[in-house]
Formats: C-alpha cells, structure tokens, sequence
C-alpha cells in the first residue's frame, strides 16, 4: 500500500469514527429531552418511574382544589379509574376549573404526589385523542367522564 493510500484510508476511518461520534451523541441528547405522557390510573399502578420528567392528563377532581399560600395549589387529576394528588406553585391558567381536562408537567415524588411545573388547560372540550376517548369507555361502550365533557359525534 502506498503511503498515499494510507492517508487516505485514515482520513475516510477518521472520518466514519467522527460521524459515528456525532450520531450516538445525537442519539443520546434526543433520548434524554423525551417526555413521555401518561394517565392517573397507569401512575397508581406504579408504572412511571419516580423523579422523572413526564407528563400527565386528564380531568381536574371535583372538590379537591385547595389553594394555599401565595401561588401553591392543591387538586388530584383523575381518569375513570385513579386520581393523583398534584402540587402546582404558580398561575394556574383561566380555563382551569374542577371537572376541566388538563395536563401536566413535573414529576412525580417518592409520596405519590406530583409535583408539577407548569400546568394546561384542555381548551375544547368536544375534542379528545382517540387513545384517551378509548381509555375513557367503559365495557358497556358507556363514558366515564361527566355529561357536560363527553366528545359529541
């Protein structure tokens, strides 16, 4: 092999290892900023691990909004089957309101309590995914959620 081949298959293997580099580097910083959505009723069986940034949705709890001092605010967010009590500290949205849907981002602490940074309010309530209308059917194909909050088709 010539000394000019050499160089150049060490600068196309340098080359390689570099793209090679930059694409695991790549890879790795994309799986890190994944934000995963997930219901009450999945967290209550304990299938999210704790201290994890994910996100959570569904329906503000009826009578469990508790404001407390300056910003802090206390309410559960519940699907059909489970609630989970989320701490939020501060400005909740102007559509926020018990029976509302809405979704949340923060994570979740070793008491079961979700400790929430920044909070949404579901501004339509004649849309929902396909995945939530279908989490939200009963066996008899009846809705849990309230009258007022059902999808109309």
């Amino acid at each position: 092999m010539t000394r000019t081949r050499r160089r150049r298959l060490l600068l196309v293997g340098g080359l390689f290892v570099g793209l090679a580099a930059a694409v695991a580097l790549s890879l790795s910083a994309f799986s890190q900023n994944l934000m995963y959505f997930h219901q009450p009723s999945q967290i209550v069986a304990g299938k999210v691990p704790l201290n994890t940034r994910f996100r959570i949705g569904g329906l503000v709890k009826r009578g469990s909004v508790q404001r407390g001092r300056g910003l802090t605010v206390r309410f559960s967010i519940a699907d059909c089957k489970a609630s989970v009590p989320v701490l939020f500290k501060g400005t909740l949205p102007d559509l926020f309101r018990p029976g509302q849907g809405v979704i949340a981002y923060g994570k979740l602490n070793s008491k079961g309590q979700f400790i929430a940074d920044s909070v949404l309010a579901k501004h339509d309530q004649n849309y929902m995914s396909p995945a939530v209308a279908k989490e939200l059917k009963t066996k008899q194909g009846n809705s849990c959620m309230p009258a007022n909050l059902q999808a109309s088709r």
